[in-house]
């Protein structure tokens, strides 16, 4: 089928109800009405012969026809609106959109950032924060900084550096803990990797206890529990440095383990633009100290 055939204002309205999987949502970010959203969506189905969606007694859901166009409709208009907005105020610039895990944003990019923006003046740089879990292709990134083994499905990841986990805790608590053992007599924080406690234990040369208490989905959330005595936290030790310098938080313990890293990563069909190829280079410059 012809490109011209097809009509925008009907894959606009199919793009942003796949995206909320509602054709109310989609109203409200497109400014027309539900019923506007449902007319155009059919008009779309009924030019491409197909059906796009499931309609539910409580939502949308993709049929296989609407799976495979989605995802290449949301990079088609996110490319166009990141190219249309180079032009804003007739000046040209260009924009970089980075996910980060959010520990690694504000334990090491953050305060080397102004590095960046004075090599790069003319670069955009727009973060996004996450727990880690992100899609590279809906959310719209360039890159992702994630943390893991360098393991994903249709990505290129490039190893920035390891994040080994070891305990940290408020002061006051730290100076009760004199050997691994004591641990087995505080409240331990976890994430949601239900695993590192117990590898830490091992590595350690003790049996893990029986662990309960608060679970976190961030080392950001377990390092400000563990700073107002908690518990103590199992964090990636690095990424902390400033915190445990300033003494609100002290590493009982120097034994550490290793479940993972973080890694630069980007779809391998996404090819560098001039702009990410300046933040890969810039970013591995600052890890290895040039």
């Amino acid at each position: 089928m012809e490109i011209s055939q097809l009509p925008l204002n009907a894959l606009r309205a199919f793009e942003a109800s796949a995206r909320h999987c509602s054709f109310t949502r989609a109203g409200l970010e497109l400014r027309v009405t539900q019923t506007a959203v449902s007319h155009q969506v059919k008009t779309l189905e009924e030019v491409l012969g197909v059906t796009l969606f499931k309609r539910l007694p409580r939502g949308l859901t993709l049929t296989d026809e609407g799976q495979a166009l989605a995802p290449v409709l949301t990079d088609t208009f996110r490319r166009m609106s990141a190219t249309l907005s180079q032009f804003e105020e007739g000046n040209f610039r260009e924009i970089l959109t980075i996910g980060v895990v959010g520990t690694f944003a504000i334990g090491w990019l953050m305060p080397r950032l102004t590095s960046f923006k004075e090599r790069y003046p003319h670069v955009d740089l727009r973060l996004k924060t996450n727990n880690n879990r992100s899609d590279i292709l809906l959310d719209g990134l360039d890159f992702f900084i994630r943390f893991g083994d360098g393991a994903w499905h249709g990505t290129e990841a490039i190893h920035l550096m390891d994040a080994p986990l070891s305990p940290v805790c408020a002061t006051g608590l730290g100076r009760h803990l004199h050997t691994p053992a004591d641990l087995a007599n505080v409240e331990l924080l976890r994430s949601y990797r239900i695993d590192e406690w117990a590898l830490w234990f091992r590595a350690a040369g003790i049996d893990p206890p029986n662990l309960r208490g608060w679970v976190f989905d961030s080392s950001l959330a377990l390092m400000e529990a563990a700073a107002r005595s908690v518990g103590v936290a199992l964090v990636p030790i690095a990424m902390f440095s400033q915190e445990i310098t300033a003494g609100r938080i002290v590493q009982p313990f120097d034994i550490a383990v290793h479940t993972g890293g973080y890694w630069l990563t980007r779809l391998k069909s996404r090819a560098e633009t001039p702009s990410m190829r300046a933040f890969h280079q810039w970013l591995l410059a600052e890890i290895n100290g040039n």
